[in-house]
């Protein structure tokens, strides 16, 4: 019976793929992150696009909704490169970004009609997203 010792190998030592500080923000980012709820974007849709027109003191705030819930929709239809979005999603993400960035009109008229190309585009997106399984709507 031979006894052969195998040499140890050298192996490098493990070195985390982030610092403190970016890991900080890693955490920072998880507790901060809120999980879309579907049910709130139909409720900022019915608000810009319903039976009657938004209030005036609600304007902004609506505006500023709409086009949060715009951004993360936008970010779930382009976030997974395994999944790319379709044709259509990327074309209403498009579509929304000089929305997102439009200012604020002063006049009300032109706030309620860029209340409504938000919710018009939001609306499109969620539903394109509902129907591509990316999303799961509200009665789900």
């Amino acid at each position: 019976m031979s006894s052969t010792i195998t040499p140890l190998r050298r192996v490098e030592q493990w070195t985390p793929p982030l610092d403190a500080d970016c890991l900080r923000n890693v955490l920072e980012r998880v507790r901060a992150w809120r999980p879309l709820d579907v049910e709130e974007v139909f409720d900022a849709l019915d608000a810009a696009i319903g039976n009657q027109p938004p209030p005036a003191a609600t304007t902004a705030e609506l505006i500023a909704r709409l086009r949060g819930h715009l951004k993360h929709l936008s970010d779930i239809a382009v976030a997974d490169v395994s999944f790319p979005p379709t044709a259509e999603m990327s074309r209403l993400v498009e579509r929304g970004r000089p929305l997102r960035e439009e200012p604020l009109p002063a006049d009300r008229q032109r706030a309620v009609g860029l209340a409504r190309r938000l919710a018009f585009v939001t609306a499109d997106l969620v539903e394109e997203l509902i129907e591509a399984r990316y999303l799961k709507g509200a009665d789900e």
